[in-house]
């Protein structure tokens, strides 16, 4: 394996690899909630972590701006400010009791290749920084994305009356109380537009375990699955009393559900087996608590599927497959499946050249790296979604994310960082339609 860190002659040199373990360090002190991190969407710590990322570009003399959305925006300006920009960014929420690196690597990672740009002097294109509101999808119940949505115009009235998980307040509301501008929001009214950007690079930890299997720092992402959720389906049968009911004339909704899930999974299985890309889960299994009982047939259970892939015909075929089972099985078994409403995001496919320039510039700092999909969704799936040509650079991380456990090393952020700044150097005075 070629090393996991770029020689110290690379753009990311020692004083940027110091300022980078400062605001990881910072922001795990604002952040810790006892366990984790906890950076709510449209929150106080989320706006917390904003103002320290402001501070510091405003010390090494970045442009700094808050747009109206409250996203954070920064920026070295170029030589020709009628040129798209280059722009990099990622999120400053967390999931509760959560990571310190999930979001925050990819905006300290972006500040740090924004200040190596500036050491190298003036390019023809702005390069622009990204610090984003609310991309995950933990607080308000599935919707996700909504600051990058926000900039594009594209949330909806389903997003803002979203309510918190404390219940206590919608989406909106706590948009409004942040300093949003509702107005804008509720018309869709964009942003920006998806030609103001020449290219869009986000670096973001691995959510996976690919690249510690494949002993690779960093990750080349081709395209990002999208995903498809019931958040609750119900399965609706006939409760009986256990000993009394022989099989043949119970409508057991566990056992229903349980088929249901069984049957999916081999779908799943030869789905794979012919090739296509496709992730599949099932969770969140409640039968109600006021009636269950041991000496019960459970007449009722509630649960939650999701599904991604990379490819949108694959997602829809594998709906259809869901509903063609939960009519067959209800037939079968004389019980009803609610699938409720679906919430869902598109994929994103990557533009070619920009993952063939990454490879370019690890290749030439000597930075190992694989070439793979993302499982988990990402602010640039609706930068890419919305006609912005884009690719991602994942850091190897262990333990997953979504957890107080993520490790990622510093030597692999320092990797992944340099590739971030070689790409955004090298597309700053690249010619127009390049990346397309």
């Amino acid at each position: 394996m070629l090393k996991a860190s770029p020689e110290e002659s690379g753009f990311v040199g020692p004083g940027l690899r110091a300022l980078s373990r400062e605001l990881m360090d910072k922001l795990r002190e604002m952040s810790f909630d006892g366990v984790g991190i906890s950076r709510e969407t449209y929150g106080a710590k989320e706006t917390e972590a904003l103002e320290l990322i402001e501070a510091t570009a405003r010390r090494y003399g970045l442009e700094t701006a808050w747009d109206r959305a409250r996203n954070l925006r920064i920026w070295l300006p170029g030589e020709d400010a009628s040129l798209p920009v280059v722009a990099t960014g990622s999120h400053m929420d967390s999931v509760p009791q959560g990571g310190n690196y999930d979001g925050a690597a990819g905006v300290i990672a972006g500040l740090m290749a924004l200040i190596a740009a500036k050491e190298q002097g003036r390019f023809s294109r702005t390069l622009e920084l990204y610090a984003l509101r609310g991309e995950e999808s933990a607080w308000f119940g599935g919707p996700c994305y909504f600051g990058s949505r926000a900039i594009f115009g594209l949330l909806e009235e389903a997003d803002l009356v979203s309510r918190h998980r404390d219940g206590k307040v919608t989406l909106a509301q706590q948009m409004a109380a942040c300093g949003v501008d509702m107005d804008l929001v509720e018309r869709q009214e964009s942003i920006r537009r998806p030609e103001e950007f020449h290219a869009w690079i986000e670096l973001h930890i691995e959510q996976g375990p690919v690249l510690v299997a494949k002993e690779s720092p960093v990750g080349i992402v081709t395209g990002i699955r999208g995903n498809i959720r019931h958040r609750r389906v119900i399965c609706r049968g006939q409760p009986a009393h256990s000993g009394a009911v022989p099989r043949w004339l119970r409508h057991d909704a566990v056992l229903a559900m349980s088929e249901l899930l069984m049957r999916l999974d081999e779908h799943w299985r030869i789905l794979l087996a012919w090739g296509e890309d496709l992730v599949f889960t099932a969770g969140i299994v409640e039968t109600d608590p006021r009636e269950h009982a041991v000496s019960r047939v459970p007449g009722y259970v509630s649960f939650a599927v999701e599904y991604r892939s990379q490819d949108a015909k694959t997602l829809e075929n594998f709906s259809r497959i869901l509903e063609t089972e939960c009519q067959k099985i209800g037939g079968e078994r004389g019980v009803t499946f609610e699938l409720g409403d679906a919430v869902s995001s598109q994929p994103a496919r990557m533009s070619q050249p920009l993952v063939a320039l990454a490879e370019e510039q690890a290749k030439a700092a000597g930075i190992d790296y694989e070439i793979m999909p993302s499982g988990a969704g990402h602010d640039t799936a609706v930068f890419a979604n919305s006609g912005v040509p884009s690719t991602m650079i994942f850091v190897r991380n262990e333990h997953g994310s979504h957890n107080p456990d993520e490790h990622m090393e510093m030597d692999d952020f320092y990797a992944g960082a340099e590739v971030l700044a070689r790409v955004m150097i090298a597309a700053a005075d690249a010619e127009e339609d390049s990346f397309k």
